[in-house]
């Protein structure tokens, strides 16, 4: 009988190349063989940011990934322990590109700016995100939100400190422009936002950077 470690090391170092740069990037139809807890992961991320967090069942996911739901039951217990991966892997996910767009620009309205051109980039993690607002109430996805948030929040607040504001003044204008970052969200699943690669967005974006991040 073959050894079930050595079996599962090299099935995931046969998945490794092609997960480890992008974890947002949805599977394609000729990797679906044999999943990874990984795969499992990115592909409940696919399901959420469709249809909500209510959506994500094992046997439904199984179908729409084209397999068993024999390899789901490899590296996972139960839909809540999916869920618990997908959104640990979207928040990793979303602290790099937090990272990326604004702990490594120096100049702080540069990073404010870059805040707001994230919006029409990485539609993915916005759309999964929109989806865990419209279920902020779940046990499991709450303590998420509420970290991304004020993780958020933090960055924002200290731009607006380093622009000159003291604190309080920073910290009230950044819940002010997190604030418009959600209702644009929300707007965005009644469909009232124009396209996001349409120059009408274009135009939007500029005049919320011209409204409320300062010269």
């Amino acid at each position: 009988m073959a050894n079930p470690g050595l079996k599962k090391a090299l099935h995931l170092f046969a998945v490794l190349n092609r997960t480890r740069n992008n974890p947002m990037k949805p599977l394609k139809k000729h990797d679906r063989v044999t999943l990874s807890a990984d795969d499992w992961a990115r592909e409940a991320l696919e399901l959420i940011a469709e249809q909500g967090v209510q959506a994500l069942a094992v046997e439904p996911l199984a179908r729409r990934i084209g397999v068993t739901k024999g390899s789901f039951y490899w590296h996972f217990s139960s839909r809540d322990a999916l869920l618990e991966s997908a959104l640990h892997r979207w928040e990793e996910h979303d602290s790099r590109n937090l990272n990326n767009a604004l702990g490594e620009i120096d100049h702080p309205r540069d990073r404010l700016v870059s805040f707001f051109r994230r919006v029409g980039k990485e539609k993915l993690t916005h759309e999964v995100y929109s989806e865990l607002c419209a279920a902020a109430g779940h046990a499991q996805v709450e303590p998420v939100l509420e970290r991304v948030a004020e993780r958020r929040m933090t960055h924002l607040s200290s731009a607006f400190e380093e622009m000159g504001m003291d604190r309080f003044k920073a910290r009230n204008q950044a819940r002010l422009t997190y604030s418009v970052y959600l209702g644009f969200l929300q707007l965005q699943r009644q469909h009232q936002t124009p396209s996001l690669s349409s120059e009408e967005f274009e135009a939007y974006i500029e005049h919320v950077i011209g409204t409320l991040i300062p010269s």
